[in-house]
C-alpha cells in the first residue's frame, strides 16, 4: 500500500496513511507484559494491519494470543512498547489528543460487571453521553434508544445488581451504543447471550453499519459470528497469521484446526460432504449458510452414490415418513424421559437432588425469579438447564448447594453414599452439601484470589480437609484436565487472559472433586480447544459416576453432550425432556421462543433445499453427514427409471 505523511509534530497526527479511509493502521506493533520476579509476557510481535471506515473486522485465535491486548490499544488503553497505532489520524502515544481517540470509540469488555458503574439501569446507560458532554435532552433520547435496542427498556429503573449476566451484557452494550462511537470494539461481548438475543444484537451491528457507517473490531471464539464479518484476522502467541475475508480464512480449515481454531458448522459440513463425495471444497461454496446449502445440494443431489439395495430404499422411506412429523407422535417415536417401573426404593437411590414448588423473589424485583419449579436430577446424568437471559438459571442453580435459600418449596440433596438426604435449609446440613455439590458460577473469574494460581486451585481441597499429600497431585490433574500447562501455576491468577481465568476458575472445582458439579456457562470465552477440553473432561466424569449439572446458552453443546435438558422462561419450568425429544417438537420450541442448535437449524435448511423428508434431529458432524447421504441417495434411486422403463416402488 502507498503510505503517505503529514508532518504535525505538535499533536504527533498522521493522516492519509493508508488513504483517506483508513481509520485505524498499526504498524509493527509489539507490546510486553512485566511480570513480578522479572517475568514477561510478550502479548504482540511486530504487528501490523489496517481498518477502513464502515469496515466489520473479527478477530480470532486462541486464549491467550493477544486479541484482548491488540483491542486495547486501537482505544488507547494501552500503548505499544515499539511500533505505532494510529486512530483517526492521531497517535495513540500522543499525551494531549488521546483522549479524542477515546471519546469516538467504544469498547465493551468480556466481562461487564467492570465497565457498570450506575445505580440504576438507565442512570448506568447515560454516564457514557454525560462523560461526552452531550445535552440532557438529547442523553434522554440515547438512553431510551439504547436500551430499546438491546431490549432492556422495561427494566430501565433497576438496579444493574439485579440483572442476570445476559442482561448486564446487554446493557454495557447499551451505555456504549448511546456514545455513538465511530469505532465499536467487542471483546467477546456475545458470550453471555441467549442465541436469540445474540442474533438481534448482530443484526442491530448490521443496521448500524448501513445507517451509520459505523466501524466495528469484533473478538470472538463463535465461528459464525466471524463468518457474517468482511475480514477475519486470525492470531496466534501475539502474531497475526492470517488476514483475509471469511471465505477464504474457512477455506484453510486445516490449518485453523492446527491453531486450535474451528470453522462454523455450515463449513464443517460442507467439507465433511465433499470429502465424501470425493469432490474438491471451493471458496464459493463458504461464502454463507445460504451459499454452502445450495453448493452441497446440488452435490449431493448430483453426485450422491445409488442405494443398489431395495430394502434400503424401503427402510429409508420408513425412516423419512416417521421424522417427517416428529411432534404428531414424540411421545411414541422420541420420548424416552419417562422411567420404566422400577422398585421405589431402587428409584429414590437413584435421584440425587429433589426440586419441589421451589419459589423465590428478590426485594429489588417485581414477580418471582422463579417460580414453583419442580424436578428431580439422577445419578450420573448430564442435565443441561437453558433459557433466555433473565429467565432464572442462575438463581435456580444457586438453591441447589445452598447458596440461596428456599424462601418456598424445598430442595433436598442426597449424599454420596445414598444413605442421607440433606436438606438446604438446615444449617447443619449446608456444609455436607457443599461437600458434595460444587458450583462454578457465570464469571467464574469472580472465584479467584489467592497470589498464584497454584494456591488458587489448592484452596478448596485443603478447605475440605483432604490429605495434604493428595492435593498437589489434584492441582496438577485438574490444570491437565482443563487444557493448561503446568507453568502457569506460579503465575498470578490476575495476569491471565479472560480465558485462562475461566478454565482455572473450573480446575479450582474440579480438585474438590465433588459428587455433583454444576457449571453456569464453563465454556464462555473459551477457544474451541478450551471447549472442547471441558466437555471432554465432562463426560469422563460422568462415566465414574458424577452428576453434571450445566447452565448454558450454546443449543449445540447442550443437544450433544446432555442425557436431559430443562427448559425455563420466566421464572417457570416449560419442560424436562430428552434433547432428541425437546428439539424434534417444533410447536413446543415455538411457544417456548427457544432457539434450535446451529445443526439442527442447518437440516432443515437441507430438508427445504433437497425438497425431501431428511431428518433434521442430528447433533453432531458425522451423523449429519450420514443423514444427507443416505436421503439424497434414496431420493437418486427413487428418481432413477429400473430397465423395464418403471420406477422403484
Amino acid at each position: 500500500m502507498n503510505q503517505g505523511t503529514t508532518d504535525h509534530t505538535e499533536t504527533k497526527t498522521i493522516s492519509d496513511l493508508d488513504g483517506p479511509e483508513t481509520i485505524v493502521n498499526a504498524r509493527s506493533v509489539r507490546y510486553v507484559y512485566s511480570l513480578p520476579e522479572g517475568r514477561k509476557i510478550h502479548a504482540l510481535t511486530d504487528v501490523s494491519f489496517s481498518v477502513t471506515r464502515g469496515e466489520y473486522v473479527a478477530v480470532i485465535g486462541r486464549n491467550g494470543s493477544g486479541k484482548s491486548t491488540l483491542a486495547k490499544l486501537i482505544n488507547v488503553l494501552e500503548v505499544p512498547e515499539s511500533g505505532h497505532v494510529v486512530v483517526f489520524g492521531i497517535q495513540t502515544d500522543d499525551d494531549n489528543h488521546f483522549w479524542d481517540i477515546r471519546k469516538r470509540c467504544g469498547m465493551v469488555f468480556q466481562n461487564p460487571d467492570n465497565q457498570i458503574v450506575g445505580t440504576s439501569v438507565e442512570e448506568d446507560v447515560a454516564f457514557g453521553p454525560e462523560n461526552l458532554g452531550i445535552d440532557s435532552s438529547e442523553i434522554r433520547l440515547r438512553v431510551d434508544r439504547a436500551l430499546s435496542y438491546v431490549g432492556l427498556s422495561d427494566l430501565a429503573k433497576r438496579a444493574p445488581s439485579s440483572l442476570s449476566g445476559g442482561q448486564k451484557q446487554k446493557l454495557a452494550i447499551a451505555g456504549i451504543l448511546a456514545m455513538m462511537p465511530e469505532i465499536l470494539i467487542l471483546d467477546e461481548s456475545t458470550a453471555m447471550l441467549d442465541p436469540i438475543s445474540r442474533n438481534e444484537f448482530l443484526l442491530l451491528i448490521e443496521r448500524l453499519r448501513r445507517d451509520h457507517g459505523m466501524t466495528v473490531f469484533h473478538i470472538t471464539h463463535d465461528m459464525t459470528e466471524a463468518g457474517r464479518t468482511d475480514r477475519i484476522l486470525v492470531m496466534n502467541k501475539g502474531v497475526i497469521v492470517m488476514d483475509d475475508k471469511p471465505s477464504r480464512i474457512f477455506l484453510r480449515q486445516a490449518e485453523l484446526v492446527d491453531l486450535g481454531l474451528d470453522v462454523p458448522i455450515y463449513v464443517r459440513l460442507a467439507f465433511s460432504i465433499c470429502r465424501r463425495l470425493g469432490l474438491e471444497c471451493r471458496e464459493e461454496y463458504l461464502t454463507s449458510l445460504d451459499a454452502a446449502v445450495d453448493a452441497v445440494s446440488h452435490m449431493l443431489i448430483t453426485h450422491a452414490p445409488r442405494l443398489q439395495d431395495p430394502k434400503l430404499i424401503s427402510d429409508n422411506r420408513q425412516v423419512l415418513q416417521l421424522t417427517s412429523h416428529p411432534s404428531e407422535d414424540i411421545g411414541t417415536v422420541f420420548h424416552q424421559d419417562e422411567p420404566a417401573q422400577v422398585d421405589q426404593d431402587r428409584m429414590n437411590t437413584s435421584i440425587l437432588i429433589e426440586v419441589s414448588h421451589l419459589s423465590h423473589a428478590y426485594e429489588e424485583r417485581t414477580g418471582n425469579a422463579i417460580s414453583d419449579v419442580s424436578f428431580e436430577v439422577r445419578r450420573g446424568e448430564i442435565l443441561s438447564v437453558i433459557g433466555h437471559s433473565g429467565s432464572g438459571k442462575t438463581t435456580l442453580i444457586s438453591h441447589l448447594n445452598g447458596i440461596v435459600r428456599p424462601q418456598s418449596g424445598s430442595v433436598l440433596v442426597r449424599s454420596a453414599s445414598g444413605d442421607r438426604v440433606y436438606d438446604t435449609k438446615r444449617n447443619s446440613d449446608v456444609r455436607q452439601i457443599r461437600k458434595t455439590v460444587g458450583l462454578l458460577f457465570q464469571y467464574p473469574e469472580h472465584q479467584l484470589f489467592e497470589e498464584t494460581v497454584e494456591k488458587d486451585i489448592a484452596f478448596g481441597p485443603r478447605k475440605l480437609g483432604l490429605d495434604p499429600d493428595s492435593i498437589p497431585n489434584r492441582v496438577r490433574r485438574a490444570i491437565d484436565l482443563v487444557g493448561l500447562d503446568e507453568t502457569i501455576l506460579e503465575r498470578s491468577p490476575f495476569e491471565l487472559s479472560g480465558g485462562q481465568k475461566r478454565r482455572v476458575a473450573l480446575a479450582g472445582v474440579i480438585a474438590s472433586d465433588p459428587d455433583v458439579l454444576i457449571l453456569d456457562e464453563p465454556a464462555a470465552g473459551l477457544d474451541p480447544v478450551g471447549r472442547r477440553a471441558v466437555f471432554e473432561y465432562i463426560n469422563e466424569l460422568k462415566k465414574i459416576g458424577k452428576t453434571i449439572i450445566i447452565v448454558s446458552h450454546n443449543m449445540d453443546e447442550a443437544a450433544l453432550y446432555s442425557d436431559r435438558i430443562l427448559v425455563l422462561s420466566n421464572g417457570q419450568l416449560q419442560c424436562i425432556n430428552s434433547p432428541e425429544a425437546l428439539f424434534s417438537d417444533m410447536p413446543e420450541i415455538e411457544r417456548i421462543g427457544l432457539d434450535l442448535p446451529e445443526i439442527v437449524r442447518l437440516m432443515l435448511a437441507f430438508k427445504n433445499a433437497l425438497d425431501i423428508n431428511v431428518n433434521p434431529v442430528v447433533f453432531d458432524l458425522e451423523s449429519a453427514t450420514e443423514e444427507l447421504i443416505r436421503a439424497a441417495s434414496a431420493l437418486r434411486d427413487m428418481q432413477t427409471p429400473e430397465p423395464d422403463g418403471g420406477a422403484h416402488a
